[in-house]
């Protein structure tokens, strides 16, 4: 993914909604990256985490991941429609659907790629903002360096969708304390702190 090349065009979302499996809804969604100043968008994609967030918080164990790493919407049968999964994800992907009470979210397209075609969404992006293809082969063709490994603070998030970045990165930092109102501000010393009791 490469979100410095989406157009916002829509095409992913169009071919996303047609795809065998997903009852006519898109998967997938573009955000703007800075609405108040820029035109900007990104797609938004599973990013197939090693270790899924939203898997691990599910109380159901409704989200299931295929041995090659692919991250499925939640079984139906299974779903409660907690939102667990909604919050736990670190890249803001799962969607809980009220209207057939279940969370959706990009499965890679599975009924395609478990037989050897490229996501739908792939298949359609005029700008190559979306790409599905070996590493290397997409490191033979930019300059940019496809990332998958991402720190939210003190965690580590590995991921099977790689992201386009400045080359000579390995991994791509996202701390929101860092803004947060008081950012830059000390944080207090815990042992300082007074318990108060009743």
């Amino acid at each position: 993914m490469d979100p410095s090349r989406c157009i916002g065009c829509k095409a992913c979302i169009q071919a996303c909604s047609e795809c065998d499996t997903h009852r006519g809804r898109a998967m997938i969604h573009l955000e703007f990256v800075d609405r108040a100043a820029s035109t900007q968008t990104a797609p938004v994609v599973c990013m197939h985490c090693e270790d899924p967030a939203c898997a691990r918080v599910c109380p159901a164990d409704a989200i299931k991941q295929t041995e090659d790493g692919i991250v499925h919407s939640s079984l139906k049968p299974r779903c409660i429609g907690c939102s667990n999964c909604v919050l736990a994800c670190p890249f803001g992907v799962p969607h809980y659907v009220a209207a057939i009470d279940q969370m959706m979210k990009c499965d890679m397209c599975f009924d395609r790629t478990s037989i050897g075609k490229k996501p739908m969404c792939a298949t359609v992006c005029p700008s190559q903002a979306l790409y599905y293809g070996p590493p290397d082969e997409i490191r033979r063709m930019r300059v940019e360096t496809p990332v998958n490994e991402f720190r939210f603070g003190h965690q580590t998030v590995r991921t099977k969708v790689r992201l386009m970045t400045s080359p000579d990165t390995d991994h791509l930092d996202f701390d929101i304390m860092s803004f947060m109102p008081g950012a830059d501000e000390p944080v207090p010393d815990v042992t300082e702190l007074v318990a108060w009791e009743d």
